[in-house]
């Protein structure tokens, strides 16, 4: 196995309980419930990103930065399809959380609405998780994706959101609310482990919000991929600026 100097997690043996409560914001399935302690099954499943810090109760987990076995997105993705516990979410000894299983969709056509609510165009959303930090940075439909990265509240002000995200691949954020730092270190990895055909960042017009552009620059900088990149600001009310 290769090893490397790079972030990791480490758990605090004393300190943990076992509650378990760790696990399903381990999005590669690291983590796992062993002898009635949290353990880290694989170093090549832990990103280092600390998706799973401040969800322990007992602040047993950390991020050190030592040698250990490089990251494998494929190793993880196969590790991930092998476990059904994964998939159905089954109690503390599960790997993953569900929501974070990579879907890919089909469109949906228009269906009956709820008395009182109008109909609407065809949901033209491909993928899901949609969260950046649920998204695994390798799903498959990732790979040669059309990226629209848009901000929390795009989708709310914009009408015609769903024309914006026809044959793109949805990625949500809020620049704002949410750890920028663990955001540019995902966005890295998505662009460096999949060869991502183009980008749309999609954000409101407040000064805030023009910072999730700036985190996908600097992500696509440190990729060393060249991807195109569009840029599209909406107005509070509701309007493409």
């Amino acid at each position: 196995m290769v090893k490397v100097k790079r972030k990791i997690v480490e758990i605090d043996e004393a300190r943990c309980n076992g509650c378990g409560q760790c696990i399903p914001h381990c999005r590669e399935g690291a983590l796992q419930i062993v002898d009635g302690k949290a353990r880290l099954v694989s170093e090549v499943y832990c990103d280092g990103l600390g998706a799973c810090l401040g969800r322990c109760p007992q602040d047993a987990i950390r991020i050190v930065e030592r040698e250990a076995g490089t990251f494998d997105g494929a190793a993880t993705e196969e590790h991930l399809k092998k476990d059904t516990a994964s998939a159905h979410g089954r109690d503390h000894g599960h790997v993953g959380c569900p929501s974070a299983r990579a879907l890919s969709l089909t469109k949906r056509l228009n269906a009956p609405q709820a008395e009182g609510l109008r109909s609407a165009q065809s949901s033209e959303l491909m993928n899901w998780p949609i969260q950046l930090s649920l998204v695994p940075a390798t799903a498959p439909y990732l790979k040669g994706a059309r990226l629209l990265i848009a901000a929390d509240c795009v989708g709310f002000a914009l009408p015609d959101f769903h024309r914006l995200l026809e044959g793109k691949v949805l990625i949500i954020a809020c620049p704002k609310l949410d750890d920028a730092e663990i955001y540019a270190q995902k966005l890295e990895q998505i662009f460096t482990v999949n060869d991502i055909a183009s980008v749309t960042v999609a954000h409101m017009e407040v000064s805030c919000c023009f910072g999730l552009k700036m985190l996908v620059e600097e992500a696509i900088a440190k990729s060393g991929k060249d991807i195109p990149l569009e840029d599209v600001t909406i107005a509070i009310e509701g309007a493409v600026k």
